[in-house]
């Protein structure tokens, strides 16, 4: 499962941080099923799998962090025997998924409040949270209009536009990335997920940025809505991924380059406010 896990992660078949970090926790918890010869023997397969679990995607702050405490944690504890190394090691995985759902269950719920009946907001690609969030202000009884960005070129928008369209409510619509500037004008908000806040930076699916500057210059507030966990002052690097060039063209490029960035950098400068699991906050 784990090998399967790295795979999925490196392919982005699973799209929102907090869903790979879950997944990812899940399926390193699948060494406590396997038998080994010795003590060490078992935390040196930990430690090997959750680095190849986070070196799938680099990017994910939620995935190395959690990766690395639940190495920490069970390293750390000194266990006495392969048995008591296992015990910590599925003790530490569940308080990691338990405190990643809660967080992106609170968030979720702080950013349904910022959601007023009648709007018309535009959100970019997948994030499984500003979903979430939408769900529970329609469940409350708001009615939405909601424009979904495509998301070149892996078109993760697609998914979220057919996930809004199965809820009360909300009338999705699906547009092509550059048609952003046609539509902010009749915005109320844009909604993003996160990948994560290091200093003053938004990391987040590539076209953010492009969305986040158009969205200044029509004078629509932009908010972000994820786990605090994502908000890093220090001790992590953003890894930027550069992907196949097939997902951008499948013919043979001729006489030019193909670049394929899975993620850009916005200046929170941009952005109006951020919602995590501890609230909404203004951003300087």
């Amino acid at each position: 499962m784990i090998d399967e896990t790295v795979e999925e992660i490196r392919e982005m078949r699973t799209h929102s941080s907090s869903v790979v970090a879950v997944k990812a926790a899940h399926a390193l918890e699948t060494l406590t099923e396997r038998e080994f010869r010795s003590l060490d023997d078992y935390l040196r397969d930990v430690e090997r799998n959750a680095t190849a679990l986070r070196q799938a995607n680099p990017s994910h702050a939620s995935l190395q962090n959690t990766q690395r405490e639940i190495v920490e944690e069970v390293t750390g504890a000194d266990p006495g025997d392969i048995e008591a190394a296992k015990a910590r090691t599925s003790e530490a995985i569940r308080t990691v998924i338990e405190r990643v759902e809660m967080a992106k269950r609170r968030a979720a719920e702080y950013g349904a409040a910022a959601i007023e009946d009648g709007m018309t907001v535009l959100t970019h690609d997948y994030s499984s949270t500003v979903l979430e969030a939408i769900e529970l202000a329609a469940r409350d009884g708001a009615a939405l209009d909601v424009y979904v960005t495509e998301a070149r070129p892996r078109y993760l928008g697609r998914k979220s536009a057919r996930t809004l369209a199965g809820i009360d409510r909300i009338e999705p619509h699906l547009i092509v990335d550059s048609a952003c500037g046609h539509f902010l004008p009749e915005c109320d908000r844009v909604f993003f997920g996160m990948d994560c806040i290091v200093g003053d930076t938004l990391y987040n699916r590539v076209g953010t940025f492009p969305i986040a500057a158009t969205a200044a210059a029509c004078d629509v507030p932009v908010t972000v809505i994820g786990s605090g966990a994502k908000i890093i002052d220090e001790g992590f690097v953003f890894e930027n991924e550069f992907r196949s060039s097939s997902e951008v063209m499948r013919e043979p490029a001729e006489g030019f380059r193909l670049e394929n960035p899975a993620y850009d950098a916005t200046p929170v400068e941009l952005l109006d406010s951020v919602i995590t699991d501890e609230g909404m906050g203004a951003l300087d």
